[in-house]
């Protein structure tokens, strides 16, 4: 039998016990996704040099992930369409929990936390219409779903949170797929738009993209200390008509900045943005294509830079002035400006995205 003592006497000795931090997960520096040679997948905690410094095993192939600000947790999202969820202690491997997109929903692959921690925001839609819908899951309630959202748009798919704020960042991608699947089903009829959210649904801004533009899917997502937005696009109509696929844009602008490489560079990246961040300190800012195998650097105004080759490139991550690639032949390397500051190689394929904790 419980007593009031014996009780009150646990909460003490349980307030006692040191808190785990990230010190105790090895201090990872970035996080990935990968497949296996036998086809399986897990989750990577990478040192500053890419070295592995944890694995956890995930039930299939992951997309995004995003880090508690303190406690050593995880959260590994699956490709979209996504069928799970895993809230993972970076420590002992052991999953948390297991989250379920609730009745006709389905996760995007991307989410982040809130300033403290307490609350997960996770990218989904409504299968039926491709809604978007930003879902609340509560940590000290062990991860229960909490309430929901609406993302401002169709197929949301990378959310972030402003420095130093409580506002949500949503890339509303504007395609409706079918349930379960990846076909697209609304290509003549996407509306994109970058939304700045309130985390009680309220619409603080929305940015969208001029009529001749509607094609060019929002995907991904890079803030730096200012807030400043960088935004990485995938286009989905003819490839001689494939305009920008960067856009830079701070909360309050009438209208995003639109950059692009010249000719040549830009028509190699087949359309494809795959993942973008900044890097530098926000001086620059890089966006990569695996389908045409190369990353491009532009400076914060919007001037291109120059451009690095690399065979199925797409995970990017900044670490100060280094810029961290990955790609799916299991490279992890290091740039400082034009020059290779590190390189490994890994018997794996790493999925589209590093993310920097």
């Amino acid at each position: 039998m419980t007593t009031r003592r014996s009780f009150l006497g646990s909460l003490v000795a349980a307030a006692a016990l040191p808190r785990l931090g990230w010190a105790d997960a090895g201090s990872p520096t970035f996080l990935s996704a990968a497949q296996e040679p036998d086809g399986g997948h897990a989750l990577f905690g990478l040192s500053a040099d890419g070295q592995d410094l944890f694995r956890v095993p995930l039930p299939a192939r992951g997309h995004a992930a995003t880090a508690h600000p303190e406690a050593p947790e995880a959260v590994a999202f699956a490709r979209r369409p996504g069928t799970y969820a895993l809230v993972l202690n970076c420590v002992t491997g052991a999953v948390i929990a297991r989250l379920a997109a609730a009745a006709g929903r389905e996760f995007n692959g991307h989410g982040v936390y809130s300033m403290g921690g307490d609350v997960l925001y996770t990218s989904e839609v409504v299968a039926d219409t491709g809604e978007g819908r930003i879902a609340l899951w509560s940590r000290s309630d062990g991860y229960a779903r909490v309430g929901e959202i609406a993302s401002g748009g169709i197929g949301p798919h990378e959310i972030r949170r402003l420095p130093g704020s409580e506002t949500l960042v949503v890339a509303n991608g504007g395609i409706r797929t079918g349930p379960g699947d990846r076909e697209k089903l609304n290509l003549d009829t996407m509306a994109p738009n970058l939304t700045y959210l309130a985390p009680d649904g309220t619409i603080d801004e929305q940015v969208r993209l001029s009529p001749g533009m509607h094609k060019a899917s929002i995907r991904h997502l890079s803030l730096d200390a200012m807030g400043r937005v960088a935004f990485a696009m995938q286009w989905e109509g003819p490839m001689d008509l494939s305009p920008a696929l960067l856009g830079l844009h701070q909360q309050g602008d009438h209208a995003p900045m639109l950059v692009r490489a010249p000719d040549n560079s830009h028509a190699a990246m087949q359309g494809y943005a795959g993942s973008v961040t900044f890097f530098e300190d926000g001086r620059k800012v890089a966006i990569s294509s695996p389908k045409g195998g190369r990353v491009q650097v532009f400076d914060a105004q919007g001037q291109y830079a120059y451009e690095v080759l690399r065979a199925d490139v797409c995970g990017l991550a900044a670490d100060g002035d280094l810029l961290a690639m990955t790609d799916g032949h299991g490279a992890f390397v290091l740039m400082r400006d034009r020059v290779p500051a590190g390189h490994s190689r890994a018997n794996r394929a790493w999925d589209n995205h590093i993310v920097r904790l």
